[in-house]
Parts: structure tokens; sequence; C-alpha cells
């Protein structure tokens, strides 16, 4: 994977991939300020039948440079929550802040990058998909786009693609576009929803290393959603774990690797499978 881009040129121009988050003053802020905040959060959404408690009450703080997980089964809230802090859920109870304004809306502060392999635009090259969001927004010139987009393309590993169509790629590939798009808008926070879930094991595990070293090369931070306990502590550096639907904070957890790893993994499972055996016990 590509490193260190040397964008100088007479007269010299900041580095495409830090220039937005110096002038916003990142590097300069409290790290001890978290700049998410999620406070007593409850949603809800409604089906034809029925109305669905998502999440009851979920409290948590993410900080500048976390990799935070929200991880627990199907149907505990986890797409809801990143739903939530994507501004495309309304809390019915709680808040949810982001560098201290209540979020309201969706924003180019935060972008989302979901698991299908489909989130692509078909009709636009791989150089043109990670441009459009940035043309789209306004956000910078077409100069910019391009020197940002060509940057972040490299990180993923695919300047040698930058011209391709989307149906050309493999799944893997399309997913890094995907993830080099979102970052191309030098968002605050980096929403991801089970990213990897539809690649196969060795391509998982390869896209996991992958978005590891692409955060050790610029620092972003990112809420991650995933229902697997071995992601989770692979991929993040704290856990929040949620119970079963309605989903629940059960408990948050430092993520740890080497030879904790597999203590941390038998300690997660006892707390989302005993809630489970407890209930199929109690049924009648």
């Amino acid at each position: 994977m590509a490193r260190g881009f040397d964008t100088q040129a007479s007269p010299p121009r900041p580095d495409p991939l830090r220039s937005e988050r110096e002038v916003r003053g990142v590097a300069a802020s409290d790290p001890s300020t978290p700049l998410l905040e999620v406070e007593g959060v409850t949603l809800q959404y409604k089906t034809k039948q029925h109305l669905v408690t998502a999440t009851y009450r979920v409290g948590f703080e993410v900080h500048r440079g976390d990799r935070f997980i929200l991880l627990g089964p199907s149907g505990c809230g986890k797409s809801s929550l990143l739903k939530g802090v994507g501004g495309f859920m309304m809390p019915v109870e709680g808040s949810i802040r982001l560098n201290g304004r209540a979020i309201e809306r969706p924003g180019p502060d935060r972008m989302m990058v979901f698991q299908e392999f489909d989130q692509l635009l078909p009709w636009k090259t791989v150089k043109q998909n990670v441009m459009f969001p940035m043309l789209a927004s306004r956000r910078c010139s077409a100069r910019e786009a391009t020197e940002r987009a060509l940057a972040y393309i490299a990180k993923v590993g695919l300047d040698k693609f930058c011209d391709v169509y989307p149906h050309m790629l493999s799944g893997g590939m399309k997913q890094r576009v995907a993830i080099a798009r979102a970052m191309a808008m030098e968002p605050e926070i980096l929403l991801m929803d089970e990213p990897f879930a539809a690649l196969d094991a060795l391509t998982r595990r390869k896209m996991q290393d992958e978005l590891l070293q692409l955060w050790d090369d610029i620092r972003f931070t990112m809420l991650f959603v995933t229902h697997s306990i071995e992601e989770a502590i692979i991929v993040g550096n704290r856990i929040l774990v949620l119970s079963p639907h309605p989903g629940q904070v059960k408990a948050e957890l430092n993520s740890v690797r080497g030879e904790g790893a597999e203590a941390l993994q038998r300690r997660i499972r006892g707390m989302l499978f005993a809630e489970a055996v407890e209930r199929a016990g109690a049924a009648p």
C-alpha cells in the first residue's frame, strides 16, 4: 500500500490529505474532549404492523482517532445507531452530538461505507467515483478534488485502476474504492456498516489489515458496526457490546491484541450468549 504523498510544487502547496484537518484545527483540538457524544439514545422505527424500539437509552463517547466498534447480534440496533449518527434517524429520547453540536441531518462531516458492493456509480470510473462527493458538495475545486482522489486511491492501493469502471473490479476492490471515496471527503468521523461482511474470509481478513494500515497512515476516527467478535477485536481499539433487541449497553471494553485477544473473545462471547441461553430457558 502506498505511503507518504509529497504534493510540493513551486510555490509549495499543503498536503491534500492534511490541509482541511489543519484548517479545522483538528490537530490542535483537546484530545480529552469527545468528538461524538451519544447520551441516553432511544431509537424507534415503524413497520407496517409495529413500532420497533431498536435501541434503549444507549450512551457512549468517541474520541478523535478512535476505532470504535458497535458489536452485537442481529437486531440489536447497531445499524440504527449508525444511522442516528449519520443524521438519518432522530432519537425519540436522548441526544447525539458531534463536536458539541446536535446532529439534526446528514452532512459531509459524516461519511458512510456500506457492506453492499454496488454502492459505486457504475457509469463513472474509480477516480470519478471518488471525486463525485467532493464536487457535488462543492467542498473543493476540481483540481483539489483530483489531487485528493488520486492520493486516497493510492492509499488503498488502487492507483493503477483509476480509469477502470466498477464492473471490472472485485468485491474487495470495490470496497476499497468506497473507503477511498469516503476518506477523500476528510469527514470528522467515518461510519462503516459491516463493510467486509459480504467478502470471502481471506479477502475480509486482508481488508481488515488494510483498514488498520490506512488508519495508521492517517489516524482518522471511525465508528464500525459488526456482529463478528473476532473482527471487533482486530479492527477496534474500543468495543461497545450491545444486548439483543432492543439494544442496550452491556459493556464497553478496550480491545487487546496478541495473547489477551482470546480471553477477551471468550468474555464477549459469554456476555452475548449467556443472555441468549437464559432467554431460551425462560421460554414456555
